[in-house]
């Protein structure tokens, strides 16, 4: 999906996501980038801890926090 480009995802940018959250949102704030991402949804603030490998099969999009 990303081709020769690896993704730029940093701390304060918000992640579209294929898939909402339980509470129809779809975008997340990045709290902390590891082995696991730790993100927190932007409607309900709701904080997951989630594997990267699974994060970055779901972005859809990111907003850069500028």
């Amino acid at each position: 999906m990303w081709g020769d480009k690896s993704m730029d995802v940093k701390v304060g940018d918000i992640l579209i996501m294929k898939k909402p959250h339980p509470c129809k949102n779809n975008e997340f704030e990045v709290l902390r980038i590891g082995a696991d991402f730790k993100i927190r949804c932007t409607k309900c603030s709701r904080e997951v801890m989630v594997a990267r490998s699974k994060i970055e099969k779901n972005i859809k999009s990111i907003k850069e926090n500028i």
